[in-house]
């Protein structure tokens, strides 16, 4: 999944402006369309964008691929951290997300004997045969995109369980809501689970405390951690310092 500096910079415009032309990408990054052509090529090989005439688009903006993709190393750096909070042996939750991926990649290589449950059909099948986990995949509505199952089967399944880590990425964050989904079921999804954890770990990429996604998570009640990248802005470390929540940058 490494990339070049381009890529990384082409999935930011993406991700921005879900679709841009050609003939702009190579503009800002100041490179020949030959060149901009040879990256989209890679990038849609990986299945994380589509080419139309004369443009690129995100392949979707709930294809994880691509979100996985998108800040890779940071978020490698982020799960490789987190990591380290779980021993072989240990039962943890995780939900659907870019670095949850990543954080399930980063144990299935350095941990053994882990029950990891989680509503991701994404993360389950991503470290199928890399791991001797058992992995229990809670039942609902699945989202054919994100590929993660959400609904109220989800609540009914997770009663069966508790854990001390629960492990979340979030789209978003403001001071009023706190962290927060772009999508409501998802969002119920995450409150359900939460409800059978200890303790909450967000991990997420710093830019994302610069967005603000419509639904919140309302997490206020839990015990939390961020785990993030060290771009992240002296107002928003004194937010959450303010928030009661434990900040770790990477």
């Amino acid at each position: 999944m490494k990339m070049n500096k381009r890529a990384s910079q082409i999935l930011a415009f993406l991700t921005e402006e879900n679709k841009i032309e050609v003939s702009l990408l190579a503009e800002k990054l100041g490179v020949s369309q030959v060149t901009v052509r040879k990256d989209l090529d890679e990038l849609e090989n990986q299945g994380i964008i589509v080419r139309e005439h004369g443009f690129a688009c995100l392949k979707s903006t709930d294809n994880l691929h691509g979100r996985i993709a998108y800040h890779y190393e940071a978020k490698k750096k982020i799960a490789k951290y987190a990591a380290k909070l779980i021993s072989s042996g240990d039962t943890l939750m995780i939900e659907n997300g870019s670095c949850c991926a990543l954080l399930a990649e980063e144990l299935a290589a350095s941990k053994k004997d882990l029950t990891l449950i989680t509503n991701s059909a994404f993360i389950a099948d991503y470290i199928r045969g890399k791991c001797n986990f058992q992995i229990v995949l809670l039942g609902g509505i699945y989202q054919h995109d994100s590929q993660v199952l959400v609904g109220p089967m989800i609540r009914q399944c997770v009663e069966n369980f508790f854990v001390k880590y629960f492990f979340i990425g979030t789209d978003g964050y403001s001071r009023r809501t706190g962290f927060t989904n772009q999508d409501q079921m998802r969002a119920q999804a995450v409150r359900d689970m939460a409800c059978q954890a200890e303790h909450i770990i967000i991990l997420t990429e710093s830019d994302k405390f610069a967005r603000h996604g419509i639904v919140p998570l309302n997490l206020h009640d839990y015990p939390r951690t961020v785990i993030t990248d060290n771009q992240i802005s002296k107002e928003v470390m004194e937010e959450l310092n303010q928030c009661q929540i434990e900040l770790i940058t990477i």
